[in-house]
This record gives C-alpha cells, structure tokens and sequence, in this order.
C-alpha cells in the first residue's frame, strides 16, 4: 500500500481531480484484475484502449484512474489524473510503487533484432559461474537468480519486470541482464529504470508489421540508447552500419565490437565446426562451444559486457570457454546413423540467412541440407517471400509447414513464403501444413550425414493455431522421430 502522490513521483502531469493523499493497494492497467482500492491505468494499447473500459475498473473498486483524458462523468469519491501518456506513467509509477528495484543492482539491457536472447542468457550463464546473484528477462525465461518464472513476452509490462526486480532485489541480486525488444521501448515498458548499460547487437527485417517501416524500427531501437545516462555504457556492434547511429546522441561512455571492422573489442574465427568455435578475441585465443559467425558476435558481445562490468579479462575467457548454447538456438543432435538435427529459433530473413550459411561453411557439401520453415500468422507478411527465397537458395531441399498461424490460414501463409522461391529451386521445394508431419518427412528424407535445419520456433513449447494453443516442441518432435527410425 502506497499514497498516489507517492507513486506519482517524476509522473509529468497534465491535470488532477481529487485526492493524491489516496493510498492504493495496487496498480493496474487490465481492468479485470482491479480489485477494491487499486489504481487504474487506462493505457491505448494496439488492440484495445484502456480508456473504454474505466467504468469497469470502478464498478470493481479502483479508487483512483490515470488517465489521457478524463471522462465526462466524473464521480466524487475518485482521483483521476490526467497525464500526456499513460503507458510511460505506468512504467515509472510501476519503478516507484516497487521502491525503485532497478537502482539496487546492475541492469543490462540487450536490444537488436537478433541475437537478445543469446547475449542476455549467456550473460547469465556467466555471472552465475562466476559467483554472482543474478538475474535474467527474456524470451526464454525469467530468473530471480535460481527461482525460474516463465516468460510470456520478450519484455514484460512494467508492472511485471518491475516486480521481478524488487523480487531480485529481496534475494541479494547483483546484476540483471534484460532483452529491451522495440515493442517494449515503444511502449514505454523501460521508463523509470536505471541501466547500467545498454547492447546493440544488430538490426534487421521484422516487426514491420507493428513499426510500419524499417526507419521507424531503427528509430524505436535508438530511443533506447538515447536514454541511457552518462554514469552507464553502450556497448554497440559497428559491423552492422546502424551500431554507429545508435550511438549518436547517447550520453553513456560508448564501446563497439566488430569482426570485420574496426572496433574496441576485436574478434577472428580461427576454427568453425560443428564442436564449437576458435576465435581470436582481441589478443587472446579462446575456444567455445557456441558455433557460427553469429555466435562469434555475441561471444564477443559478451566478453565486452563482461569487462565493462568489472570482470577480469582472464576470467572471463576461461568462464566464456565453459558456456552452454541457449535452448531453441542452434541446438542440435547427431542420430545413431550420423543425421545432425539443428533446431534454431531463426524466424526473420537475416536470422535464417545467418544459420543457413554457419551450416554450410561448416558442412563438406556431399551431405544434404534440409530445412524446415515456416513464418508465424498476423505478423510482418512482407518477411515471408525473403524467407522463402533464402531458404531455397541455400539449403539442397526445403519443406515449407506452419509456424504459429495464428488466426490465418496456415496454407496461405505458405503460399506468401513459396512466392519467393526462383524457378531454379522449385524442384527443392515441398509444402507440408501440418508441422508435425513436415519435421517427420525431413527425417525420413535423411540419410547418413545428412542435416536437417528446424527453424522458426526454437524454444518454444507450443504450436498457435486459431487462438488455441497446442503442446509442441520441435526438439522433441525431431528426436522421437530420429529415434523411431533408428529402431
């Protein structure tokens, strides 16, 4: 329980009616969760605004509404305050209500389209090695150091990771790596936080659907940087030629990581194979068991983030030669008839491209190649014909399946994908819908040496089908059916 204008504190305010001395058990910003003495939120959101559903909040006790415009009917006994964006009051009424959670640790924030939740988690990975309390928002999972919690978005609402920080902040938390997607920054969700710093991994086609067009996307990215105070770094890869825009109006001490160009933190890969890889990392020799190129930027963003939080440089290259891939990236299996199965969570063109082209620098070419994909419904449609040529043009055969249709068509949506195949590929390509039967086809296409690619899904535990949500998971799917065909 807290008193409004506590709450309310750094809030820009537009007007208020009542009064601020209201103390309130709790914030919230879903009308069907508001309880007797809690404090409404009306945010707009994509799909529905907050604003409608006031009068819902109060018939179930809310004594208090923030709002972007104040209702014609106005009832006495209630505070309402009007503010110029409800979803950055909620953020930083959120960091308030909860103490401000993110002042008592180091906060990290990974952004980039892709490569967050790599980063973020192998940051984990290696903290906890290294005898921290630690903390970790993403994709995947969240951890209060060793308390797991399941994810539900890439990053939480406010409410949520402003919770999980004051929980971390309870156990003797030291340092917390978070991914900061573009939705999120959008959305305000990270107003009020303190970070320590702040990573830029890359930048690429996706969510288009949500940003419009791609300078919108970069721009959203940027606000991120642009926030970050002077007491914090930013940590930027400059082979991706947006790195150095991130950077141009920040106040944090900048640092970049390249392979290619010229940067503070410098990478070479001596050795690339399925075991892992060796890579030259400034001065130093170091070898891990994280495999691509793409992996080799974010081994290196890791090593810079690392020692920019303190830890000793050799420590940190013998922690990093200890890490373990993250479930759903590049995770993979050799069968019993030597058929390597590579599950990864590419679901955007330049992810796929990146995963497709690791394998086959790796690979001896007298091997087949064959990926399954698919693209997610109610999401970026232009992706889909890229994804389609990509996959055709590097892999020796392709089966085109559902991803999370969503609420389409799952046909239709691969009919958008085969829209990008050239007429010298066609002969590679088969459709199969159901994704169950896509991944048991590719096994039985293999033979020995061979390796089937499952993009698109990764980690995740769940196939979406018209707003139902089905148990499936591609590793599992692929080592029942590896398994049945070696009996």
């Amino acid at each position: 329980m807290m008193a409004l204008k506590d709450i309310l504190y750094r809030v820009s305010i537009n007007a208020v009616v009542g009064d601020t001395g209201v103390v309130v058990n709790a914030l919230e910003f879903d009308s069907r969760k508001i309880q007797q003495g809690d404090v409404f939120i009306a945010v707009r959101g994509h799909v529905a605004d907050g604003h409608e559903y006031i009068n819902k909040a109060l018939e179930q006790g809310a004594v208090a509404i923030i709002c972007e415009a104040l209702p014609q009917n106005l009832i006495k006994e209630v505070t309402y305050v009007e503010v110029g964006n409800s979803n950055e009051a909620l953020a930083i009424m959120a960091s308030n209500f909860y103490g401000v959670p993110s002042e008592n640790l180091k906060l990290v924030g990974v952004t980039g389209t892709n490569g967050k939740t790599t980063v973020a988690s192998l940051l984990y990975q290696l903290f906890k090695k290294a005898g921290y309390k630690v903390g970790l928002l993403s994709t995947v999972k969240i951890m209060v150091d060793n308390k797991e919690y399941k994810a539900t978005h890439t990053t939480p609402d406010s409410i949520a990771i402003n919770k999980y920080l004051k929980a971390m902040n309870d156990v003797g938390v030291e340092f917390c790596f978070m991914e900061v997607s573009s939705h999120g920054i959008h959305q305000k969700r990270t107003e009020g936080l303190r970070f320590e710093g702040g990573i830029f991994t890359n930048l690429s086609h996706d969510h288009l659907d949500y940003h419009n067009t791609f300078a919108e996307y970069r721009d959203v990215k940027k606000q991120f940087f642009d926030a970050l105070s002077s007491q914090a770094f930013a940590l930027v890869n400059v082979d991706d030629k947006n790195g150095l825009f991130m950077l141009q109006n920040t106040k944090a001490r900048k640092s970049t990581y390249a392979l290619k160009g010229y940067a503070d933190y410098k990478a070479q890969i001596l050795e690339n194979q399925f075991g892992g890889l060796l890579l030259k990392l400034n001065d130093s020799e170091l070898w891990t068991r994280l495999i691509g190129s793409f992996n080799a930027y974010n081994v290196l963003a890791i090593y810079a983030t690392a020692e920019l939080l303190g830890l000793e440089k050799v420590e940190v290259l013998r922690l990093i030669s200890e890490l373990e891939s993250v479930s759903g990236r590049f995770q993979y299996l050799i069968s019993d008839e030597n058929i390597t199965a590579i599950v990864d969570y590419a679901h955007t063109p330049d992810a796929l491209k990146n995963v497709l082209e690791t394998i086959n620098s790796i690979r001896t070419k007298n091997e087949e190649l064959i990926t399954v994909v698919g693209c997610g419904g109610d999401r970026d449609k232009t992706k889909r014909p890229k994804m389609g040529h990509i996959a055709s043009a590097l892999s020796t055969k392709v089966i085109f399946t559902s991803d999370n249709p969503r609420s389409e068509i799952p046909e239709a949506i691969i009919e958008d994908i085969e829209k990008g195949v050239e007429p010298q590929h066609f002969k590679k390509v088969v459709s199969i819908t159901d994704r169950r039967q896509a991944i048991k086809t590719a096994c039985q296409m293999a033979k020995a040496n061979d390796i089937i690619l499952i993009a698109g899904k990764g980690h995740e535990t769940y196939q979406e089908i018209k707003g139902e949500r089905f148990d499936f998971d591609d590793f599992k799917i692929v080592q029942e059916y590896l398994k049945l065909l070696q009996k």
